[in-house]
């Protein structure tokens, strides 16, 4: 980012679920183009999305979760190939940490509540990591109220809401939104809302949407 008021801006929203590894190493992929991307001041918005939004409330044994899912072999290696990607793109995936798969309606209200307070990146970050790396339950209110105190929220605030069904029906429209517009997979790039890129996607690929979306934009 820069002072020139003259440089254009880029806008990237990124769909996305924080209990989808893909999403993870995209991320660090996408962290990554930005710090070499000069052409312009970009701004990334994350958008939500539930890969199972039939988890219940409260979460559901991960082991018996991914076993019924994929399968007691399958889901090992599936661990295996996304840990090597993980290290190739600096995630330290720790899979045997995580107990519970959360349903992720609450951390995407908070996500969303963090956009307005300009700490929407640096929560992502944090629930990505508490879940990946840490194994914590990113579905516990509780734990969702601390991640907001970490990064400025209040903490009581933030608790209190999450006990209601605010904006609730908000991200479950914007998922739907997003369903209809052709999102079946994240994460999901959306880049200056004229190109739509699926899967963690490699450098040169994002880079080359981004100076696509400022030509037609400079040429607009």
């Amino acid at each position: 980012m820069t002072d020139d008021s003259n440089r254009p801006l880029l806008t990237i929203d990124v769909v996305s679920d924080v209990v989808c590894p893909w999403c993870y190493v995209g991320k660090r992929r996408l962290e990554g183009e930005l710090a070499q991307f000069t052409e312009a001041d970009v701004q990334v918005n994350w958008r939500p999305f539930q890969l199972d939004p039939t988890i219940p409330q409260g979460g559901i044994d991960r082991k018996e979760y991914m076993d019924r899912k994929f399968g007691p072999d399958r889901a090992g290696t599936i661990h295996e190939r996304l840990e090597a990607l993980g290290k190739e793109a600096g995630v330290d995936f720790a899979f045997d940490r995580i107990k519970r798969s959360p349903n992720t309606l609450d951390a995407h209200r908070l996500i969303r509540w963090a956009f307005g307070s300009g700490v929407q990146e640096a929560i992502v970050e944090r629930l990505f990591r508490a879940y990946f790396v840490e194994g914590r339950d990113i579905g516990d209110r509780d734990f969702l109220a601390d991640v907001a105190a970490e990064n400025g929220l209040d903490r009581e605030a933030v608790r209190l809401r999450l006990d209601t069904d605010l904006e609730a029906q908000d991200v479950q429209s914007e998922i739907a939104s997003a369903v209809r517009m052709g999102v079946s997979g994240v994460p999901f790039y959306i880049i200056d809302g004229k190109y739509g890129l699926s899967g963690a996607q490699p450098s040169e690929v994002i880079v080359d949407a981004m100076r696509q979306a400022l030509q037609k934009s400079a040429e607009a």
